[in-house]
């Protein structure tokens, strides 16, 4: 159970409203009520679909903070609140578990974080796990930036690339990159926004915008939600990121529709128990070391993500040094973690085919 220590109205109408359900709570439930929010005849912070405007996108976000800032002191007993909160309990959740090799990677891995007007949504709990885990992040903006810069792995998180999906079309050189980067075999998370990034094209308000083409999937932005909830899916395939055989929790919020054009190709790991993903049954399309996944996760709640995750970016890093070195000229074949399947393993159509054609 969660102990209630108080309570905050919010969009009260007026001082009879506020007296009327400020005695009947407190009477009642035998909570105290700490402030109440008037109606405000202005929202301060616009909403569209998918919720708030982000701060990357919103030029009036400081006066924005300061009206709520002002609203907080002048309708709400802060004084009553800290106090509340000070004599709380003690917060505490389970560190995340070192063991499986990550503790073996000596040399600190580069983890690049799209952060820009496009790809915005990341916890900074999720950002927090890689960094305990040893990765130093790189932030990198696909809208301004001409190419990836030196990293062992990519993390591209949800937002509004639709919003910017002319000057994400428009950056030729760095969907070139990013392309080039997971042909190469770099690890890539791309969830949701990201798995959009991810493929040929993105349709919205009827204009047709380039991706970056790694995967052959179009996609399409409806005027309702295509997926809004939570999720939870078994993994069930070797990915760089999740332990076959696991299962995993998130929530998934998106406007978007997939068309896969070419399904054969498509490899899914995940399939969902509860959610919409790409098809209402499966989510997670591996290729290479990339995965790209509608469900977003948090690392505490997914702890071996994180943990999957710098693995992966140390396996990538060691290999390029190897082939500086000249050790893969010797015969040793690199490896994608995708499936565990060596590049030139015919069992993934996508991988044969396309060095057929190279």
């Amino acid at each position: 159970t969660v102990p209630l220590a108080g309570v905050i109205l919010n969009r009260v109408a007026g001082k009879r409203h506020e007296d009327i359900i400020r005695s009947s709570i407190e009477k009642t439930c035998g909570v105290p009520v700490l402030g109440a929010l008037p109606k405000f005849e202005s929202n301060r912070f616009p909403e569209r679909h998918l919720g708030l405007i982000t701060p990357e996108e919103y030029p009036d976000i400081q006066q924005a903070i300061d009206f709520a800032a002002e609203a907080v002191s002048r309708y709400i007993d802060l004084e009553r609140l800290l106090a509340i909160a000070a004599g709380g309990r003690p917060l505490f959740h389970k560190k995340m578990d070192r063991r499986d090799g990550v503790h073996r990677i000596k040399n600190n891995v580069r983890i690049g974080v799209l952060k820009d007007r496009a790809f915005s949504f990341y916890y900074p709990d999720n950002l927090e796990a890689l960094k305990q885990y040893g990765a130093a992040i790189v932030e990198i903006s696909a809208l301004t930036d001409a190419a990836l810069p030196d990293i062992d792995a990519l993390y591209i998180g949800g937002g509004f690339p639709e919003t910017s999906a002319a000057r994400l079309a428009a950056n030729e050189s760095f969907r070139g990159s990013v392309k080039q980067a997971v042909e190469d075999g770099l690890p890539v998370y791309a969830e949701c926004g990201g798995a959009i990034f991810m493929g040929t094209t993105m349709t919205y308000q009827d204009k047709t915008y380039a991706m970056t083409g790694v995967l052959p999937v179009e996609y399409y932005f409806e005027k309702r939600p295509q997926g809004h909830g939570y999720t939870m899916l078994e993994v069930m395939a070797e990915n760089p990121f999740f332990r076959s055989g696991s299962s995993i929790r998130g929530h998934e919020f998106h406007y978007s529709r997939a068309v896969i054009k070419r399904p054969e190709l498509i490899q899914y790991v995940l399939k969902l128990q509860k959610g919409c993903g790409f098809n209402k049954i499966e989510d997670g399309i591996c290729y290479r070391n990339m995965l790209a996944v509608y469900s977003h996760i948090h690392a505490a709640g997914v702890p071996q993500w994180a943990e999957y995750f710098v693995r992966a970016a140390g396996e990538y890093a060691r290999t390029r040094k190897q082939k500086v070195s000249g050790q893969t000229a010797s015969g040793k074949k690199h490896v994608d973690l995708c499936g565990a399947l060596p590049r030139q393993d015919v069992r993934n159509p996508l991988w044969s085919m396309q060095e057929k054609s190279e």
